[in-house]
């Protein structure tokens, strides 16, 4: 395979990612609202030839670049997060600004960098025949992401039928190669009371003291040590082989589990009455060797939980929201953790493939992304959830992780991506086939995977 002829072309379209970024960066696209960045990304396959562009019913935009049966397929979601507060932005985070190094606006890292890059490698695979004997390219660019993590892809394993042989999750890594993730549920407890008038409060029951006892005990499970000095033991109890002897090497590459309470409700008949309920919201972060079950139940034992007995509902939530095409896939609010072997032929791949074009370290583009790479090894894990929650933890096809931007500038103000990392990864992407070996696939791939839910989803 010719190196060289690889890293020319990916630096030759290096301008036309950048501007097709640019475009899509201008398009805003929420969850739910991605119709326009859509369109035009299918614009850009199209004037690119790819040899069949479709959007499906959920409303992912699929490209396709050769004719095999056999699939690999390149995931980049392009929903992104709002811009919250504009006033912790210094430019606007729609229109954004371009310099020599870097590519200012909301989507750069996350993850509409991803999609150009995506969309431009495969396009090399096509220039330079580098598309193996009965393989295809899938690109996709998947919606609802930020809503709701593996979703699209759970449309597109049980409603579209495509299986690939592996994908690449083009997510930002921070130029590392990354073989896993934990997972992540949304947990909701709800707690009722009785109301009365607020000027005797004794005659009622108030919600939100009860859950005040609640709260404190959630921020216990985070924040305790593990040991017999507490009651709530800390959900760092899971690096520890004497609680999770059968997965604490997976947990500790990974990280502890962690919960936080995201959101508070509540109802009352008024300012002067009592609050007859109370609910929260718990992001919950899971490491290997936990489940949704067991999260559930941790939550249940918690000595306030069981304090006010009948009164409390642990569960978790569902998510139903219609995509931009109307489409709606109700699934659970649970994404499984899930961890690759780094002997895995698809991980190898991407290794070969970077050791090849670029060397054996992270690369760097400037002093702020030296500053937060340098020293840390080539393969690694993210710290954020992605779509291999559905493609590997929930369905067991193999997924692996290299994009460009970084982790630290998804859902932050002032989201910036660079311009080289661009032009790495288009080539990256490029020799990835050719060098993907199935016959070395002589077990399962996989490291870990969160058990499934058992539900069967319509």
């Amino acid at each position: 395979m010719d190196y060289a002829a690889i890293k020319k072309a990916a630096e030759a379209y290096g301008p036309a990612m950048t501007k097709f970024l640019r475009d899509m960066i201008a398009i805003p696209s929420e969850s739910c609202e991605e119709k326009g960045v859509v369109h035009r990304i299918k614009e850009e396959m199209e004037k690119l030839g790819y040899d069949k562009v479709e959007i499906d019913g959920l409303g992912n935009v699929i490209g396709w670049m050769g004719t095999g049966d056999k699939i690999i397929a390149i995931d980049s979601h392009i929903d992104t997060v709002g811009i919250g507060n504009i006033k912790n932005w210094t430019h606007d985070p729609y229109k954004g600004y371009e310099d020599d190094k870097v590519i200012y606006g909301r989507g750069g890292s996350d993850q509409e960098g991803g999609m150009a890059s995506a969309t431009y490698g495969t396009k090399i695979m096509k220039d330079l025949g580098l598309i193996p004997e009965g393989y295809k390219i899938m690109v996709v660019g998947s919606v609802q992401e930020e809503d709701c993590d593996g979703m699209c892809w759970q449309y597109i394993y049980n409603v579209d039928k495509i299986v690939p042989e592996f994908v690449i999750s083009t997510e930002p890594t921070d130029g590392g190669i990354y073989r896993g993730h934990r997972g992540r549920m949304e947990i909701r407890v709800d707690v009722k009371g009785i109301s009365c008038h607020g000027s005797a409060p004794e005659r009622g029951d108030n919600a939100i003291y009860k859950m005040a006892d609640i709260l404190q005990d959630v921020r216990a499970l985070n924040e305790n040590p593990a040991d017999d000095s507490v009651e709530i033991k800390g959900l760092v109890k899971m690096l520890d082989p004497k609680y999770n002897p059968e997965h604490y090497e997976d947990a500790r590459f990974l990280g502890r589990g962690t919960c936080t309470t995201s959101q508070i409700y509540f109802t009352s008949p008024s300012r002067c009455a009592v609050a007859d309920s109370c609910a929260i919201s718990i992001d919950r972060r899971m490491t290997a060797g936990e489940t949704f079950k067991s999260c559930l139940k941790e939550i249940e034992d918690l000595p306030a939980v069981k304090k006010y007995g009948k009164d409390v509902k642990v569960s978790m939530y569902w998510y139903d929201r219609p995509s931009w095409t109307g489409e709606v896939y109700k699934t659970e609010a649970f994404f499984p953790t899930w961890i690759n072997k780094d002997s895995a032929p698809h991980v190898k791949a991407l290794v070969d493939a970077h050791h090849a074009l670029w060397g054996d370290k992270r690369l760097y583009s400037d002093e702020t992304s030296k500053s937060k790479r340098e020293g840390r090894p080539l393969t690694d894990k993210w710290t954020f959830s992605t779509n291999g929650v559905s493609i590997q933890g929930r369905y067991g096809i193999p997924c692996v992780g290299f994009g460009p931007g970084a982790e630290s500038q998804a859902h932050a103000p002032n989201e910036i991506t660079w311009k080289q990392d661009l032009v790495v990864c288009a080539a990256l992407y490029a020799a990835v086939p050719m060098l993907y070996k199935p016959g070395d696939k002589k077990e399962n791939v996989t490291e870990f995977r969160q058990e499934l839910t058992g539900n069967d989803i319509k």
